[in-house]
């Protein structure tokens, strides 16, 4: 790998992940130069929810202060974004048309909100909730007015509202889709999240899905395609992102939805790689922040030569999500697909579910809500394809339950 300068455009999670990582293990170049869109250095966007349901400070969520960068040597710039890749002249170039030159090129732009191509989707009112300005931007308003609506009923939307509704606005989330987080959880789960969330305050839509945002100047209502209206002040838009793989597409790097790289996480170009959710793998892209760490550990591993045959793997990927407080975990299979059996176990008392998917002697899936004590250990068993018949019968009451049995 070539030594000379190391440009990363893009300052998030994952950016910072690889940042530590080449930091802690050693690495071979003489300078390394990270250029961010975001006004200020990386944070836990994760927490993003926690900042607006007033839990939390932006100083609290931020990953790391100027003192490491200083130490570490690295040059970090913030609010000026990479806009062109120069190839031929091996540089990039920001929007203040600063110019930098590069030996090795890591794109780490993340994604956007998808646009829903809405009928007065351009009104006045209308947001995102994706980034730190997003964030401060939605507080502002939740002191201004009264009602939300938000469009999506994955993590980000739930998050999104529960934060307004702590604000104390009255929030109705819209999900198209019968079931919330219908990617993590079964349909039982999904009720049980459903009728929690509900309790709480916020009013829940499934099975419906908005066609136009109706106002003047700014957005007032939000008609359903059964022609229902919901007035509203504000509509938040969290269904679903989109790679931002312009830059990449726009230097000529092979781009499908993402920017494709290989499983080294390397671009067509032999000295540019592309990490988080701005890549795409074998057709593959990645939304959530746990994938993008584990390419973080290995384009470390191969930009510093520590390991050459590292490579990527999109390996089952165990989600673990707090919603309101509430703990949920999924890993796998979330619902039968005609070849899997089923273990259920139910506390109604203490709003606690599990369901377990099993195929073949072996767990290939795994549901948990309300109690998540032993997700990470049926993440094992199906990351590892373990033969569960010795400890079948107490697989539902955990870990030490089945050790005991085994």
């Amino acid at each position: 790998m070539a030594t000379g300068t190391l440009v990363i455009c893009g300052h998030g999670m994952v950016a910072q992940r690889l940042l530590e990582r080449l930091v802690e293990g050693g690495h071979p170049f003489e300078r390394i130069v990270v250029l961010g869109a975001e006004s200020g250095p990386a944070y836990n966007r994760v927490l993003l929810s926690s900042v607006l349901a007033g839990e939390a400070t932006a100083d609290q969520i931020r990953l790391k202060d100027a003192a490491w960068f200083e130490q570490a040597g690295i040059e970090r710039y913030c609010g000026d974004a990479v806009v062109t890749i120069d190839r031929a002249a091996r540089q990039v170039i920001t929007g203040s048309e600063l110019r930098y030159d590069y030996g090795t090129l890591v794109i780490a732009t993340g994604a956007r909100p998808t646009e829903l191509g809405l009928e007065g989707g351009d009104l006045g009112g209308t947001l995102t909730f994706r980034d730190l300005q997003d964030t401060r931007r939605l507080i502002d308003l939740s002191q201004r007015f009264g009602r939300a609506v938000v469009i999506g009923g994955g993590f980000l939307g739930l998050e999104a509202a529960e934060g307004l509704r702590c604000r104390g606005m009255a929030v109705t989330v819209l999900h198209r889709n019968p079931c919330l987080l219908n990617r993590q959880l079964d349909p039982t789960g999904s009720k049980l999240l459903a009728k929690s969330l509900t309790e709480r305050g916020l009013s829940i839509r499934t099975g419906r899905a908005p066609v136009a945002l109706l106002g003047k100047r700014c957005v007032r209502a939000v008609r359903l395609d059964d022609d229902t209206l919901i007035s509203t002040d504000l509509v938040i838009t969290a269904a679903g992102i989109t790679p931002n793989a312009e830059l990449g597409r726009a230097a000529g790097l092979h781009c499908g939805r993402g920017i494709r790289v290989s499983d080294r996480l390397q671009t067509s170009d032999p000295d540019i790689f592309a990490l988080g959710e701005c890549c795409e793998i074998n057709g593959q892209t990645f939304g959530l922040v746990d994938p993008g760490y584990q390419q973080a550990e290995v384009l470390a591993a191969v930009l510093s030569e520590r390991a050459t045959g590292r490579r990527f793997q999109a390996a089952t990927q165990p989600t673990r999500l707090k919603i309101s407080g509430i703990p949920i975990f999924s890993c796998g299979q979330t619902d039968d697909d005609g070849q899997t059996e089923s273990i259920v176990w139910q506390d109604h008392q203490n709003n606690r579910y599990c369901r377990l998917l099993i195929h073949d002697r072996q767990l290939v899936g795994a549901v948990l809500f309300g109690d998540t004590t032993d997700g990470n250990w049926y993440a094992e068993q199906i990351q590892t394809h373990k033969d569960i018949t010795p400890w079948r019968a107490n697989l539902a009451f955990g870990r030490e339950y089945c050790e005991q049995a085994a």
